[in-house]
């Protein structure tokens, strides 16, 4: 099945356009996910959205409410898709920065960042290949999800990821956090040991060294109460089937943390690809 882009928009370089598409790099369906069940009654316990006084709503009578002075301001959902921003279908590049200079604590989420066809590939290198020589990030900022993001973008194997970065405003300062570790050296001979053992676990960094033991845990608690007879187990209603709602195979979640299914195959296909050449930026 074709993974369906989030977001779809130019990548902007000075007067170069690149038509690009945003791919979730991680995938939360690997994770072991449960619904909560009513236990006397055996159902699956719902979320309504409902108003006191009123009951349950239609979807349509829903405003943005912004609290202010005790009361809300109402702003319809119409009136901030209306909202003109640049960034909308652009990222524009307005800033290059040292690859290890900004802060591991301001990245967010990861991205890959895919040329949307042929005829875009050939700036979409050049990009990617300028990145890589000059070992810079381009900063821009892009909208998505009714929020605008600052993002990272940086080569990444054969393609380019965009990273969304915290705003300043939006991390802790450090120094309320520290202000209690007192301003001492370490003891010289402890240091000396530990930075000898550092040195003997160093070691090329691979995520298939590590496993996540709760999962596996999870997985085998499954499976033995599966084979077991007297676990509890409740049917669902036919409401609750897969459907028209996304719901996810739980034992397929559950081997694919496994690892079971086998190591996914890099660059599952081109999906389409970047550079917008002259003519389109004459057509833009």
């Amino acid at each position: 099945m074709a993974r369906r882009a989030l977001w779809k928009g130019q990548l902007r370089l000075s007067l170069v356009s690149i038509p690009v598409e945003l791919y979730a790099a991680h995938d939360s369906s690997s994770r072991v996910s449960f619904r909560q069940i009513h236990k006397p009654s055996g159902k699956r316990i719902h979320y309504d959205k409902s108003v006191t006084g009123v009951g349950p709503v239609k979807s349509e009578d829903i405003v943005k409410g912004y609290e202010v002075d005790g009361g809300y301001i109402l702003l319809d959902p119409k009136e901030i898709d209306a909202i003109k921003l640049e960034t909308k279908k652009t990222v524009e590049l307005v800033q290059f920065v040292g690859a290890c200079e900004i802060p591991p604590l301001y990245f967010d989420k990861p991205y890959y960042l895919v040329p949307t066809d042929d005829l875009a590939e050939d700036a979409y290198r050049v990009v990617r290949d300028a990145l890589r020589a000059s070992e810079k990030i381009g900063l821009g900022q892009m909208t998505m999800r009714g929020k605008e993001y600052l993002v990272a973008i940086k080569p990444c194997g054969d393609g380019l990821l965009l990273e969304t970065l915290f705003y300043a405003d939006e991390i802790h300062e450090s120094e309320p956090m520290f202000n209690e570790i007192k301003d001492a050296k370490a003891d010289e001979e402890l240091l000396d040991l530990a930075t000898a053992l550092i040195e003997k676990r160093t070691a090329p960094f691979d995520a298939q060294n590590f496993t996540d033991h709760f999962a596996k845990a999870l997985t085998e608690l499954i499976e033995a109460k599966k084979k077991n007879r007297k676990t509890p187990r409740v049917a669902a209603d036919e409401e609750d089937r897969p459907g028209g709602e996304n719901v996810v195979d739980l034992m397929a979640a559950l081997k694919k943390s496994l690892g079971s299914d086998g190591p996914k195959k890099k660059g599952s296909g081109k999906s389409g690809s970047a550079a917008t050449s002259k003519k389109r930026k004459k057509a833009s």
